[in-house]
């Protein structure tokens, strides 16, 4: 019989631009990545209408397993799947999609909060679901059909979102799991169920949602139709992870604790986007909260994770595109030196402005931004990246700030995970603004944090406390120790004042 130590856990990672078969292999000294397959993702325009391709996403999965069967044979113990959350697919009663699956930037959704307002309070729909309010939330969508007048809603027999539905493709079974269920805006953070009073407000039909599941529930084993077309073994379980992939995320925070009523430390999920928050033992749903427009999203095990999102490195990312259109190519340790060697905290920007959502010329737009504040504007690429790590980092603190506020207590340390554990410099920065230590890493938690709930769905790992032991031995974790200044609190008031000034 081959041993836990020498299993693999295969963890399916969907993002919105790309996605992957990763192979864990779970060890008493640590867990092992090994990256099996990638493929490009993306929305795909259709007319009016933005779409993700479900069939091309599922092809790229069943590639990756077929070559995951062919490495690792009967090693392989289990699979399960994360996707960013939101979006969602709609069966009828012969288990035939409904039309297709929506991507969350469709322009359907412009000005659906205003409607949706109109018929429950702002305040009535966060007491019911604690969700901060972005447009893009499932509710939203699916009021966008009902405005619409689709007949979808009315043939629809089962709600899935979209890791909900390649684990019934692997599985045959159907289930709303609890982690994703809780981006829609319609799952109760106090009954972990399903809000009838929303669902009910907005028009939906009740009976299409099911009742949601825990990550770390086997589903069983997967199809046959699945088994021939991969050869994976009659033994590989189907077992849900925390199937939102900032779920998977927070589960590998190499914490020492669990969801504490009262927690010492918070966390940055940091790629693209940043997602900040604490994980709670319950949520938060007082007037503050949703004043500061936090949202109560659903952890493992019952936990919440009271967060924030705000920009990430996405700002850099455009930069360094628009740079490379231009013709000037940076390796990323060429850009962090030239960003060193700019003078420090010399201009600022409000990286969630919207003048930075979507620009079309990054760099650009961060030199009008400073002149319309009364700025000087960067005058070199390394300047226009300090000026954005820099800016990130003092968000950090303007979040640690109100997230403080929330808990009612300081919080000692910061965990940075995701890809911008890499980039040491936004560490640094993030340390010193915000006069915490920082401990970075691992960049590749939402993988890990997959695997790592399958393994404790089939027993693997005894525990999340187990697990998060087995993730501080990962040798990426660095820690970085805070520098503070009154440079960084002056630089802090002038960004607080260019928030107010919105």
């Amino acid at each position: 019989m081959i041993g836990p130590s020498q299993q693999i856990h295969l963890a399916v990672d969907l993002g919105a631009s790309s996605g992957r078969v990763v192979a864990a292999t779970i060890r008493g000294d640590g867990i092992e990545l090994e990256e099996v397959h990638r493929f490009t993702n993306g929305p795909v325009p259709h007319g009016k209408r933005l779409l993700w391709d479900l069939l091309g996403q599922w092809e790229q999965i069943l590639d990756g397993l077929t070559i995951a069967a062919q490495r690792y044979g009967d090693r392989i113990r289990s699979v399960g799947v994360d996707t960013w959350g939101v979006d969602y697919v709609l069966l009828d009663v012969n288990d035939d999609p409904v039309g297709p699956c929506y991507c969350y930037r469709d322009p359907r959704l412009r000005g659906i909060l205003d409607v949706a307002f109109q018929l429950m309070p702002r305040e009535r729909i966060f007491e019911e679901t604690g969700l901060q309010f972005i447009e893009i939330n499932t509710a939203y969508q699916l009021l966008a059909m009902r405005q619409e007048e689709s007949p979808l809603l009315d043939v629809a027999e089962t709600f899935l979102m979209v890791p909900d539905y390649f684990h019934w493709l692997l599985s045959g079974e159907k289930v709303n799991e609890f982690t994703d269920a809780s981006t829609t805006q319609l799952l109760n953070p106090v009954t972990c169920d399903w809000s009838k009073a929303v669902i009910r407000a907005f028009g939906l039909p009740e009976h299409i949602f099911l009742k949601p599941e825990q990550p770390g529930k086997v589903l069983g084993g997967v199809v046959e139709a699945v088994r021939q077309r991969t050869n994976l073994s009659p033994a590989v379980d189907v077992v849900l992870p925390a199937s939102h992939d900032t779920g998977s995320a927070v589960l590998a925070v190499p914490a020492e604790t669990f969801a504490d009523e009262r927690p010492d430390w918070c966390y940055i999920s940091c790629g693209t986007w940043s997602l900040m928050g604490a994980e709670l033992a319950a949520p938060v749903l007082t007037e503050e909260c949703l004043r500061f427009n936090f949202t109560n999203e659903g952890g493992v095990q019952g936990s919440v994770r009271l967060l924030k999102n705000i920009s990430g490195l996405w700002i850099v990312q455009q930069c360094v595109e628009q740079w490379q259109r231009e013709g000037r190519e940076y390796g990323w340790d060429e850009l962090i030196a030239a960003a060193s060697e700019a003078p420090a905290l010399q201009c600022l920007i409000d990286t969630d402005d919207p003048a930075f959502v979507a620009p079309p010329n990054m760099s650009q737009a961060i030199a009008e931004y400073c002149q319309r504040t009364g700025q000087p504007a960067p005058t070199s690429d390394g300047q226009t990246i300090r000026c954005a790590l820099e800016s990130l980092a003092l968000r950090y603190r303007y979040t640690l700030e109100k997230l403080e506020q929330l808990l009612g207590h300081s919080l000692k340390t910061i965990h940075l995970v995701g890809g911008g554990s890499r980039n040491r410099m936004l560490c640094q920065f993030a340390a010193d603004a915000c006069d915490r230590r920082l401990i970075a890493g691992p960049a590749e938690a939402t993988a890990i944090g997959n695997a790592m709930m399958q393994a404790i769905g089939v027993g693997a790992i005894e525990s999340i406390i187990a697990g998060r032991r087995l993730v501080r031995q990962s040798p990426d974790m660095v820690t970085y120790e805070p520098q503070p200044s009154s440079a960084w609190d002056e630089a802090y008031r002038k960004l607080c004042a260019l928030i107010d000034a919105q």
